[in-house]
């Protein structure tokens, strides 16, 4: 099921990320290189891990898992959370967990566009990817 994620994804679009990220608690100059930047998500599968990767001008980030098994993950903004990753009716659902909160990016495939949803509370932030020939 997670095959039809596997491959490189551009950012073409993004909504709302800036409030997204200021319900997180990302300070003014974090969210300002934030909204600027379009990063490439590469999706792998190995086995029963899953690797996500995200690169930009700004950060790298690289994070490792395996299907229903919670996970300790620090995040791009340096958050320290407990992670758990599923798959449910056809979409990756990544959901985090921290001081009593709970964030959820959960990526639907449709074709060659790649949609990441992300909530914190009523805060809904959408990223559209496409896949790269």
């Amino acid at each position: 099921m997670v095959d039809a994620f596997v491959g490189t994804w551009n950012m073409k679009e993004s909504v709302k990320f800036d409030e997204y990220m200021k319900e997180l608690g990302v300070g003014f100059a974090t969210r300002k290189i934030g909204n600027m930047t379009k990063p490439t998500t590469i999706i792998s599968v190995d086995g029963d891990t899953v690797t996500v990767k995200t690169q930009s001008a700004v950060k790298n980030t690289e994070l490792s898992f395996k299907l229903g098994e919670e996970f300790d993950e620090t995040t791009a903004d340096d958050r320290k959370v407990k992670s758990l990753v599923t798959v449910d009716g056809g979409k990756l659902v990544h959901v985090q967990k921290w001081e009593g909160k709970e964030t959820s990016l959960v990526r639907e495939v449709e074709g060659n566009k790649l949609t990441l949803t992300l909530t914190l509370g009523e805060v809904v932030s959408t990223r559209h990817y496409e896949k790269a020939e």
